[in-house]
């Protein structure tokens, strides 16, 4: 196997600058059994390369050829079948599983032993050994004479560097040494037995050599024992005596340990004193109130401001000795317990001394509040609070206080300030609103028509007993309620503008004045009572007025809850609003009331009202949508969006309702003139506003009912022809939409220009027919005559379209006739059109326009069925021009 070794590497690897460290002779498992010999090889160039390589022996048999080589980073597993048995079978996994059989198991061994040793110093990869020993791999294996053949020990045996680089080249040294030794020997290489027994004569020879030299030095080995004996004694001679330096220092040591303990029980007692006076500093520090700070808890001034200061001083100084971390143990002395029994003794009088003392406050400054309403009700504002919040607030610090200490009293002042705020508030409230309520129906006699009575003016009465409209014709009485029909009354109209921009003005007064109010409260209970306003409560935003079925709005926790619950941000922002519900409990209802006389007075208040109130809602959304005032407000949005809504739902009725005369011409109807006024004071109330969505929807629900009932009163028309009904009133709708501009409106803008085009025409044609009534029926039949399939140049043979027959017909229309059939068209078309949308001359321009084209119309078929004849009418364009101009003029 050496010999094969040797000349693999000589033939095959050398060449390839490769060095072979393990051979294994094997055959393929299951087949027939050719041999090779797998071969553990690496580069002698760095970086190193490790292979395994299969050789084969050439089919001449007289060399060895390289076949297959694989990396051995891509051999993933070895198996070995069995641990414990021998067994020459082994399988290497790379891209596929290779079965082998070796020639004997220690071979197999060797060469699976190179593997590992191989992966561990050249690989990172770790390749799975699997049914190898344990001993196999963790030992590096002695492979002996006895269990492998002649040579074969030459493999790969032990598991260090040098075992790797077996096969070296011999240096120069060694060559030489050999060279020598076989020149002294020059028939070694013919006869080797003789080499061989010379040898081991050599060899014996240096045997004996070596025993004598053993049997000379026993001598000394003699003497070397009798030293060691001697070195013995000496050694137990200086064991005694460390024994009795032994027995000496025990006295010394216990001396030292009874020293020892003496100092540890000094040190023990200094520092239990040194830890008993930090104790008994840390109570007298942190547990001692001044009197000066007693003195101001107890008979503190708590009107003067230099007196509220010390008492908040002492009160902060006393809750933080109340709050002081007590360490174990302190709590079981009895002068702690002293001192902490005095401290809540001093909390509770103090707190009591306080709450009493700013219910006191509470209460008069009701009653100084109170006398102030008489110089505000004549005037349209409210009382201001603001001396009596800066005068509060400067019992802030003690409020917050008395929170962290005495949830009770805290508690019982809320309640108490709100009872007395809210009694006052509601006072001022009423009182202001009643104003504004006179304000807007002027006398008391004039406030008695919408349910006031005396001078008080408070309503009687619902909404639902607002008076009804009539729309029987201008002629009735004008009833308090706007409506489409009787906008078109300029008198009355003039005197809506009025009541109307009085009554925006003061309901903007109205608005203007409780927000600052609200406002004002909000932040004053927030610092007094030191609640948090923020976050946002869920629900608390109010809902778009465009959503007024979706609009709710969640209602805060109860006041007096759960002590814990108050330190929490959303329970606060809670409380303040339930405060705020509380303390302008009034407002609402009232706000509603005024909503209601304003709808009483006029429906289309409602406008003004949903603008007004539309813009204080956003406003205050962007303050904090939370807020009392934002909830509130919200609501009587609402209210306001319902009442409008009602409003145009009133208007669609009336239009549907509406009668016209049978005796006199329709015009332009009352509705529709009412719908231009309407646009306009929308225009005018929503220049500025926010938002257009609820006036663009408005919009088109009244434009729709206009259209539909402008057509319905155009059917029902007896008097005036139902074309000149829907061009007069779509042209008048068209001239409003197009000057005001109502970008929702623009498809009805071109809807209503396409129905008055219409029409117009319609009627055009309608009327001109009559004047030359006999020439149209002859030309109509001549046309039906040609549609039936007879050629134009033969229609004068047909006996009743003859030439004679066409001139008798033009005859009966001479220019006079015409212009006397003219005149008379003139006339009835006047009386058919409205002077107020003054349309006659257009009428009669189009009619002109009509005319010509009809007559050219008639002189085209002449030529074409009459050729050659010389009939012409009895009148020219030009004469038509001038009977068209002088009939306009003499009217």
């Amino acid at each position: 196997m050496t010999a094969i070794k040797h000349a693999l590497q000589r033939d095959i690897f050398t060449p390839n600058d490769e060095r072979l460290l393990s051979i294994v002779n094997v055959c393929k498992a299951g087949k027939k059994k050719k041999n090779c010999f797998l071969c553990a090889t690496v580069t002698t160039e760095r970086p190193v390369q490790v292979n395994v390589v299969k050789v084969k022996k050439s089919d001449k048999g007289d060399f060895y050829k390289r076949q297959t080589a694989w990396a051995l980073r891509d051999l993933a597993v070895v198996d070995a079948k069995d641990a414990n048995k021998e067994n020459p079978e082994f399988d290497l996994h790379f891209e596929k599983v290779y079965k082998w059989v070796a020639s004997s198991t220690a071979e197999k061994n060797a060469f699976i032993s190179c593997i590992w040793k191989l992966n561990q110093r050249y690989l990172r990869k770790k390749i799975e050994f699997v049914n190898v020993s344990s001993q196999l791999l963790e030992e590096l294996p002695k492979v002996t004479e006895e269990s492998v053949p002649s040579g074969e020990n030459q493999s790969v045996a032990g598991g260090d560097e040098e075992s790797l680089d077996e096969y070296q080249e011999l240096n120069a040294r060694e060559e030489q040494d050999i060279e020598i030794m076989m020149d002294g020997c020059e028939y070694a290489v013919s006869n080797a037995e003789a080499f061989a027994e010379k040898l081991s004569r050599e060899l014996q020879v240096l045997d004996g050599a070596n025993i004598q030299s053993i049997m000379a030095s026993e001598k000394q080995v003699n003497i070397l024992m009798q030293l060691l004996d001697e070195a013995l004694k000496e050694v137990d001679e200086i064991e005694h005596k460390l024994s009795s330096y032994e027995e000496m220092l025990q006295s010394v040591k216990e001396q030292m340990d009874h020293i020892s303990q003496s100092n540890d029980l000094i040190q023990l007692s200094n520092t239990n004193n040194m830890k008993l006076l930090e104790e008994i500093e840390f109570l007298v520090n942190y547990l001692d109130l001044s009197k000066g700070h007693i003195k101001a808890l107890t008979d503190g001034d708590l009107s003067s401001s230099k007196g509220i200061e010390a008492c908040t001083n002492a009160a902060e100084a006393l809750l933080q000795c109340m709050n002081i971390a007590l360490r174990p143990g302190h709590d079981k002395l009895h002068a702690v317990q002293q001192q902490q029994q005095q401290f809540k003794d001093l909390r509770e009088q103090f707190a009591r001394r306080l709450a009493n003392h700013l219910n006191n406050v509470f209460v008069q400054q009701g009653h100084d509040q109170s006398s102030t309403l008489a110089q505000h009700s004549v005037e349209l504002t409210l009382p201001k609070h603001l001396p009596f919040h800066r005068d509060l607030l400067r019992y802030a610090k003690l409020m917050e206080w008395l929170k962290n200490t005495d949830c009770e009293k805290y508690e019982g002042l809320n309640k108490n300030y709100v009872d007395y705020i809210s009694r006052l508030y509601e006072r001022e409230i009423k009182e202001f609103f009643e104003v504004a309520k006179i304000k807007m129906t002027g006398t008391s006699k004039e406030g008695k028509k919408f349910g006031l009575h005396g001078s008080s003016g408070k309503l009687t009465g619902s909404t639902s007993s607002l008076n009804k409209l009539s729309v029987q014709g201008s002629g009735n009485r004008r009833s308090q309620s706007s409506s489409l029909l009787d906008m078109g009354n300029m008198s009355a109209s003039d005197l809506d503008v009025a009541d109307r921009t009085k009554f925006d003005k003061i309901f903007e007064q109205v608005l203007s004045e409780l927000e600052p109010l609200c406002l004002a409260e909000q932040d004053f209970i927030s610092k007094f009572f030191k609640l948090q306003q923020s976050p946002a409560l869920p629900g608390s935003v109010v809902a778009d007025s465009d959503d007024v079925d979706g609009a709710h709005l969640s209602r805060p926790h109860n006041l007096l809850g759960d002590k814990h619950s108050i330190s929490s941000e959303k329970e606060e922002a809670g409380i303040i609003r339930s405060m705020m519900i509380k303390v302008f409990r009034c407002i609402e209802p009232e706000l509603n009331n005024l909503i209601s006389l304003g709808d009483k007075i006029d429906s289309f208040n409602s406008l003004y009202m949903l603008v007004k109130m539309s813009h204080h809602v956003w406003t205050a959304e962007n303050v904090d949508p939370a807020s009392f005032l934002s909830t509130t407000l919200g609501n009587v949005l609402v209210t306001v969006k319902r009442n409008f809504d009602k409003c145009i739902w009133n208007q669609v009725k009336q239009m549907e309702e509406v009668k016209i005369s049978k005796k006199s011409k329709v015009g332009i109807l009352p509705f529709v003139s009412g719908f231009e006024e309407f646009a306009e004071l929308a225009e005018s109330i929503f220049r500025i506003a926010e938002r257009r969505g609820d006036l663009d929807k408005a919009y088109t629900k009244l434009i729709r009912a206009v259209y539909n009932n402008v057509e319905k009163v155009a059917n029902e028309s007896q008097k005036t022809p139902r074309d000149v009904v829907m061009m007069e009133n779509f042209h008048h709708i068209f001239s409003t939409l197009s000057r005001l501009k109502i970008a929702c409106l623009e498809t009805e803008r071109r809807e209503a220009k396409h129905k008055y085009t219409e029409h117009l025409q319609s009627y055009v044609i309608y009327s001109l027919g009559q004047p030359l009534e006999k020439l149209n029926h002859f030309f109509e039949g001549i046309e039906a005559r040609v549609a039936q399939g007879i050629r134009e140049e033969e229609v004068s043979y047909q006996l009743a379209f003859n030439k004679q027959e066409l001139r008798k017909v033009i005859k009966e229309y001479p220019g006079k006739e015409v212009k006397k059939g003219l005149d008379n068209l003139y006339k009835k078309v006047d009386k058919h059109l409205c002077e107020e949308e003054n349309l006659l001359q257009v009428m009669w321009h189009s009619m002109q326009d009509e005319f010509i084209r009809q007559y050219k119309h008639f002189e085209g078929l002449i030529a074409r069925c009459y050729p050659g004849s010389g009939i012409i009418m009895e009148f020219t364009i030009q004469d038509i021009l001038e009977y068209f101009s002088s009939i306009a003029q003499s009217h």
